[in-house]
């Protein structure tokens, strides 16, 4: 069974970047894309990005159109989220998502 692992969040200031990534325990060879999603307490989870495997589309929620960018790096069994200009309210925890399986997530807060 895949499972994935979230990784690179932090603390980052208003206006910083950071780059997430979600790497899975297997190649993942069909078609099926991955999800980034976030979450904050009391709030429903919120999608974030999707890329299918040959990077042919991707697609971004409005509020983080034109600052974060998804990749997938086939050769590392990783899906990247690029995450520029980086709001506080962007602070959530994290959540890449294939098919059924979903990471255990990781906390980004942007803070001064």
């Amino acid at each position: 069974q895949v499972q994935l692992v979230e990784s690179g969040g932090g603390l980052v200031q208003p206006g910083g970047s950071m780059r997430l990534s979600c790497t899975a325990s297997e190649t993942i060879f069909d078609m099926d894309g991955v999800y980034w999603y976030r979450r904050v307490p009391d709030k429903e989870r919120e999608f974030v990005a999707f890329v299918n495997k040959n990077n042919a589309s991707t697609t971004y929620a409005t509020a983080v159109s034109g600052r974060f960018a998804v990749s997938w790096e086939n050769t590392k069994n990783t899906v990247y989220l690029q995450m520029n200009n980086l709001k506080p309210e962007d602070t959530a925890k994290y959540y890449c998502n294939w098919r059924q399986t979903w990471g255990l997530g990781t906390q980004v807060t942007v803070s001064p």
